[in-house]
């Protein structure tokens, strides 16, 4: 954790065999987008998000054959598997059965009381998390009937509802919020008011933030800001784009905000005239083989063979281009002259040959 930041210490709550809140590590959660009901699709995707570092995953469970889906794709699942409710809570109570670790509730979907009570209580007598995820966009009537708009009060009036209702009904306290709005400021308003009221552990993101560049930003605008300020145990970064994105992205906030690392951090260069090299396509390569890579590591692609040393010097192991031939550098210093083709695999087997030399850089 960066020293500058002071994270508030929440309860702790078990997803399956992950903790979280507390001293817990700030987790990482996607969502699959394939149907459910394909069990095939759906574990293969599960498998490729694991792959890449999330910890949790949730999926969509609209119809009884996604539920009937559920026995064996939590079985398989390396991670634990969430299942997404909305209106259904039959649905619910079944996935419990079938072996998830926690469920997401919208509770501005639900009109009868008594059938959510059973889902909570099947909940309890599991001890499945429960997460009371608030969306802007569906809160219950006589909320709105109070606030005339979804405002940032209007969210945490109906989380802290509803959060009062299961711990003093059902005397249940494996909870988690998330108080998610379009408007990347109201979200944050939401949590930061939620966060002075309670001490339930907080699943930050944006919802319907967009594609992977203004997805990217607006996610990146509101986690950072109150991971900054000590706000949040757990995260998704929604994005209309492949799932595997979303945990790419929520790690390079993380990774940029010294909180976690997983994969290489690479620093590179803007192309400028001076370069003589494809170092866009160079640097593509690079990024795509250190996504298969778990190292606190710090690389460059740098296109100018003149102030690539030394402009990255603080990179563990970096390259830099010229006309046909590349040199690849360490600390600075330049260990290797190589032809231009020859640039990508001799950094590769530097990189291997660093990771046998500092096994501690490695993380499992």
């Amino acid at each position: 954790m960066h020293p500058l930041i002071k994270r508030k210490k929440t309860k702790v709550v078990w997803v399956g065999n992950v903790g979280i809140g507390g001293d817990h590590p700030i987790r990482v959660q996607s969502m699959t987008n394939t149907h459910t009901k394909d069990i095939k699709a759906t574990l293969k995707q599960i498998q490729e998000l694991y792959s890449a570092g999330c910890e949790i995953v949730r999926v969509a469970i609209p119809d009884e054959d996604s539920v009937k889906a559920l026995k064996e794709i939590t079985k398989e699942s390396p991670i634990p598997v969430i299942a997404d409710l909305h209106f259904a809570t039959l649905l619910g109570e079944k996935a419990v059965l079938s072996g998830v670790s926690g469920i997401r509730i919208n509770p501005g979907t639900f009109k009868n009381r008594k059938n959510l009570e059973r889902l909570v209580k099947v909940c309890k007598d599991n001890n499945v998390c429960i997460r009371i995820g608030i969306n802007a966009g569906s809160l219950e009537p006589s909320i709105l009937k109070k606030y005339k708009m979804p405002t940032p009060e209007a969210m945490v009036e109906s989380a802290l509802n509803w959060v009062s209702y299961i711990v003093e009904k059902f005397d249940y306290q494996n909870i988690k919020v998330s108080l998610k709005s379009s408007n990347w400021w109201e979200s944050v308003r939401a949590y930061e008011l939620f966060s002075e009221k309670s001490d339930f552990p907080l699943h930050l993101g944006v919802t319907e933030a967009g594609g992977l560049i203004p997805g990217t930003i607006k996610n990146t605008m509101a986690i950072s800001y109150l991971l900054l300020k000590g706000i949040g145990d757990t995260l998704r970064i929604s994005l209309t784009a492949d799932p595997v994105e979303e945990v790419f992205v929520a790690y390079e906030i993380l990774k940029n905000l010294g909180i976690r690392t997983l994969h290489p951090d690479i620093i590179s260069c803007p192309i400028c005239g001076r370069c003589e090299i494809d170092l866009m396509k160079l640097y593509k390569e690079v990024e795509k083989w250190a996504k298969n890579i778990k190292a606190d590591l710090k690389l460059a692609v740098m296109g100018c063979v003149v102030n690539g040393p030394g402009e990255a010097k603080m990179a563990d192991l970096g390259i830099a281009g010229g006309k046909g031939i590349g040199i690849i550098f360490k600390k600075g210093k330049i260990i290797r002259k190589v032809p231009e083709e020859k640039l990508l695999s001799a950094f590769f087997e530097e990189i291997e040959k660093f990771l046998k030399e500092h096994p501690e850089r490695l993380i499992h």
